[in-house]
Protein backbone atom coordinates (compact mmCIF):
# COMPACT_ATOMS: atom_id res chain seq x y z
CA UNK A 1 0.00 0.00 0.00
CA UNK A 2 1.46 3.28 -0.87
CA UNK A 3 1.72 6.05 1.19
CA UNK A 4 1.56 9.56 1.40
CA UNK A 5 4.18 11.81 3.62
CA UNK A 6 3.19 14.31 5.82
CA UNK A 7 5.64 16.42 7.58
CA UNK A 8 0.81 1.57 38.37
CA UNK A 9 3.12 -20.02 68.76
CA UNK A 10 0.15 -19.69 70.66
CA UNK A 11 0.83 -21.18 74.10
CA UNK A 12 -0.75 -24.30 74.91
CA UNK A 13 -4.29 -24.32 74.20
CA UNK A 14 -6.52 -26.01 76.74
CA UNK A 15 -9.63 -24.89 74.92
CA UNK A 16 -11.31 -27.64 72.60
CA UNK A 17 -12.22 -25.30 70.12
CA UNK A 18 -10.43 -23.35 67.89
CA UNK A 19 -11.13 -19.86 67.47
CA UNK A 20 -12.27 -18.65 64.64
CA UNK A 21 -10.02 -16.19 63.94
CA UNK A 22 -7.59 -18.06 62.78
CA UNK A 23 -9.42 -19.28 59.58
CA UNK A 24 -7.40 -17.51 58.05
CA UNK A 25 -4.19 -18.30 58.71
CA UNK A 26 -4.99 -22.02 58.95
CA UNK A 27 -6.24 -21.57 55.29
CA UNK A 28 -2.41 -20.38 54.28
CA UNK A 29 -0.37 -21.79 56.54
CA UNK A 30 -1.88 -25.66 57.55
CA UNK A 31 1.19 -26.44 59.60
CA UNK A 32 0.49 -23.95 62.45
CA UNK A 33 -2.84 -25.73 62.57
CA UNK A 34 -0.92 -28.89 62.87
CA UNK A 35 0.95 -27.63 65.77
CA UNK A 36 -2.38 -26.28 67.00
CA UNK A 37 -3.82 -29.92 67.41
CA UNK A 38 -0.43 -30.88 69.00
CA UNK A 39 -0.23 -28.56 71.62
CA UNK A 40 -3.82 -28.86 72.60
CA UNK A 41 -3.13 -33.04 72.66
CA UNK A 42 0.45 -32.38 75.00
CA UNK A 43 -1.51 -29.86 77.23
CA UNK A 44 -5.04 -31.40 77.79
CA UNK A 45 -6.13 -31.68 81.44
CA UNK A 46 -5.72 -35.59 81.87
CA UNK A 47 -8.67 -35.44 83.92
CA UNK A 48 -10.89 -34.29 81.29
CA UNK A 49 -9.22 -35.25 78.13
CA UNK A 50 -10.32 -34.02 74.74
CA UNK A 51 -13.44 -35.66 73.30
CA UNK A 52 -12.89 -37.98 70.86
CA UNK A 53 -14.90 -37.45 68.21
CA UNK A 54 -14.40 -33.74 68.79
CA UNK A 55 -11.06 -34.34 68.19
CA UNK A 56 -11.51 -36.42 65.39
CA UNK A 57 -13.33 -33.37 63.61
CA UNK A 58 -10.71 -31.39 64.31
CA UNK A 59 -8.62 -33.78 62.46
CA UNK A 60 -11.03 -33.79 59.37
CA UNK A 61 -10.79 -30.06 59.51
CA UNK A 62 -7.02 -30.41 59.33
CA UNK A 63 -7.20 -32.44 56.32
CA UNK A 64 -9.80 -30.04 53.99
CA UNK A 65 -7.66 -27.72 55.21
CA UNK A 66 -4.11 -29.11 53.51
CA UNK A 67 -5.85 -30.13 50.49
CA UNK A 68 -7.10 -26.59 50.19
CA UNK A 69 -3.10 -25.46 50.43
CA UNK A 70 -2.10 -28.08 48.32
CA UNK A 71 -5.03 -27.13 45.33
CA UNK A 72 -3.93 -23.62 45.59
CA UNK A 73 -0.14 -24.61 45.52
CA UNK A 74 -1.33 -26.73 41.97
CA UNK A 75 -3.47 -23.39 41.04
CA UNK A 76 -0.43 -20.73 41.29
CA UNK A 77 2.14 -23.50 39.41
CA UNK A 78 -0.72 -23.89 36.72
CA UNK A 79 -0.88 -19.52 36.34
CA UNK A 80 3.25 -19.86 36.61
CA UNK A 81 3.26 -22.14 33.38
CA UNK A 82 0.94 -20.21 31.90
CA UNK A 83 2.78 -17.07 32.10
CA UNK A 84 5.90 -18.76 31.38
CA UNK A 85 3.95 -20.19 28.12
CA UNK A 86 2.81 -16.58 27.20
CA UNK A 87 6.80 -15.12 27.91
CA UNK A 88 8.27 -17.68 25.45
CA UNK A 89 5.37 -17.07 22.73
CA UNK A 90 6.05 -13.10 23.06
CA UNK A 91 9.64 -13.43 22.78
CA UNK A 92 9.13 -13.98 19.36
CA UNK A 93 7.67 -10.52 19.00
CA UNK A 94 10.65 -8.79 20.73
CA UNK A 95 12.63 -6.48 17.48
CA UNK A 96 9.18 -6.86 15.39
CA UNK A 97 7.28 -2.87 15.17
CA UNK A 98 3.65 -3.33 16.74
CA UNK A 99 0.82 -1.78 15.57
CA UNK A 100 -0.90 0.24 18.67
CA UNK A 101 -2.62 3.35 19.70
CA UNK A 102 0.66 3.81 22.50
CA UNK A 103 2.61 6.81 21.99
CA UNK A 104 5.35 6.62 19.67
CA UNK A 105 8.98 7.70 19.73
CA UNK A 106 10.77 10.86 17.30
CA UNK A 107 13.71 10.99 16.56
CA UNK A 108 13.79 12.23 13.51
CA UNK A 109 13.01 9.64 11.42
CA UNK A 110 9.21 9.46 9.58
CA UNK A 111 6.17 7.84 11.52
CA UNK A 112 3.87 5.61 9.48
CA UNK A 113 0.62 6.54 11.05
CA UNK A 114 -2.84 4.33 10.42
CA UNK A 115 -5.77 7.22 10.21
CA UNK A 116 -9.36 6.26 10.51
CA UNK A 117 -11.69 9.07 9.95
CA UNK A 118 -15.36 8.86 10.18
CA UNK A 119 -16.73 7.53 6.55
CA UNK A 120 -19.70 10.15 6.54
CA UNK A 121 -16.88 13.25 7.43
CA UNK A 122 -15.86 16.03 4.43
CA UNK A 123 -12.87 17.09 6.53
CA UNK A 124 -10.14 15.28 8.91
CA UNK A 125 -7.56 16.91 10.72
CA UNK A 126 -4.20 14.88 12.49
CA UNK A 127 -3.54 16.21 15.74
CA UNK A 128 -0.25 15.78 16.96
CA UNK A 129 0.49 16.10 20.75
CA UNK A 130 3.85 15.95 22.75
CA UNK A 131 4.82 13.43 25.99
CA UNK A 132 2.69 16.50 27.94
CA UNK A 133 -0.56 16.39 26.13
CA UNK A 134 -0.17 20.07 24.24
CA UNK A 135 -0.99 20.09 20.72
CA UNK A 136 2.05 20.58 18.68
CA UNK A 137 0.69 20.47 15.25
CA UNK A 138 -2.43 20.35 12.88
CA UNK A 139 -2.58 18.90 9.83
CA UNK A 140 -5.56 18.69 7.14
CA UNK A 141 -5.08 15.02 5.80
CA UNK A 142 -7.40 13.05 3.11
CA UNK A 143 -10.65 11.08 4.29
CA UNK A 144 -9.36 7.92 3.80
CA UNK A 145 -7.80 5.37 5.43
CA UNK A 146 -4.72 5.61 3.52
CA UNK A 147 -1.34 4.93 5.81
CA UNK A 148 0.24 8.30 5.77
CA UNK A 149 4.06 9.53 7.17
CA UNK A 150 4.21 11.94 9.65
CA UNK A 151 7.66 13.61 8.98
CA UNK A 152 8.22 15.83 11.97
CA UNK A 153 8.51 18.86 10.18
CA UNK A 154 6.86 22.31 11.78
CA UNK A 155 4.93 25.00 9.73
CA UNK A 156 8.42 26.85 9.79
CA UNK A 157 10.13 24.06 8.12
CA UNK A 158 12.54 22.65 11.41
CA UNK A 159 11.89 19.48 12.43
CA UNK A 160 10.24 18.75 15.88
CA UNK A 161 12.11 18.20 19.34
CA UNK A 162 12.84 14.12 19.70
CA UNK A 163 10.56 12.24 22.11
CA UNK A 164 7.26 11.02 22.64
CA UNK A 165 4.17 11.75 20.51
CA UNK A 166 0.65 10.73 20.29
CA UNK A 167 -1.67 10.76 17.16
CA UNK A 168 -5.42 11.44 17.11
CA UNK A 169 -7.82 11.94 14.44
CA UNK A 170 -10.37 14.79 14.29
CA UNK A 171 -13.32 13.90 11.81
CA UNK A 172 -15.59 17.12 10.74
CA UNK A 173 -18.39 17.39 8.79
CA UNK A 174 -20.65 20.69 7.86
CA UNK A 175 -17.76 22.51 10.26
CA UNK A 176 -18.69 20.52 13.33
CA UNK A 177 -16.37 18.10 15.11
CA UNK A 178 -17.71 14.12 14.61
CA UNK A 179 -15.65 12.46 16.39
CA UNK A 180 -11.99 12.43 18.07
CA UNK A 181 -10.23 9.10 17.68
CA UNK A 182 -6.26 7.52 18.50
CA UNK A 183 -4.57 7.04 15.49
CA UNK A 184 -2.44 4.15 15.31
CA UNK A 185 1.36 3.83 14.70
CA UNK A 186 4.33 1.43 14.55
CA UNK A 187 7.26 1.24 17.22
CA UNK A 188 9.22 -1.39 17.56
CA UNK A 189 9.16 -3.92 20.71
CA UNK A 190 12.12 -3.78 22.62
CA UNK A 191 11.30 -6.49 25.85
CA UNK A 192 8.41 -8.96 26.53
CA UNK A 193 8.48 -8.70 30.84
CA UNK A 194 5.73 -10.36 33.15
CA UNK A 195 4.17 -7.70 35.62
CA UNK A 196 3.46 -7.54 39.68
CA UNK A 197 0.54 -9.18 39.40
CA UNK A 198 1.58 -12.30 36.61
CA UNK A 199 0.53 -10.61 33.38
CA UNK A 200 2.71 -9.93 30.21
CA UNK A 201 3.76 -6.85 29.00
CA UNK A 202 5.53 -5.60 25.82
CA UNK A 203 8.29 -2.49 26.25
CA UNK A 204 8.29 -0.49 23.24
CA UNK A 205 11.11 1.83 21.93
CA UNK A 206 11.02 5.01 23.71
CA UNK A 207 9.65 3.03 27.26
CA UNK A 208 6.06 3.19 26.50
CA UNK A 209 4.44 -0.25 27.75
CA UNK A 210 1.91 -1.96 26.53
CA UNK A 211 -0.77 -5.18 26.74
CA UNK A 212 -0.42 -7.99 23.96
CA UNK A 213 -4.38 -7.66 23.61
CA UNK A 214 -3.61 -3.62 22.96
CA UNK A 215 -1.69 -5.11 19.59
CA UNK A 216 -3.39 -4.73 16.66
CA UNK A 217 -0.73 -5.68 14.15
CA UNK A 218 2.74 -6.86 13.87
CA UNK A 219 5.22 -6.09 11.36
CA UNK A 220 9.21 -7.00 10.83
CA UNK A 221 11.25 -4.05 11.29
CA UNK A 222 13.48 -2.48 8.27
Amino acid sequence: METATISSQPNAVNSANIPDSNSSVLSSDFETFLKMLTAQAQYQDPLEPIDSTQYASQLAQFSAVEQQVLSNDLLTALVGQMGTSDMARLAGWVGMNARSEAPVEFEGSPILLTPDPVAISDQAFLVVRNAAGNEVQRIEIPVSKEQLEWAGISESGTPVPSGKYSFEVESFAGGELILATPVETYSRIIEARTTTNGGIELILEGGAAILPDQVTGLRTAE
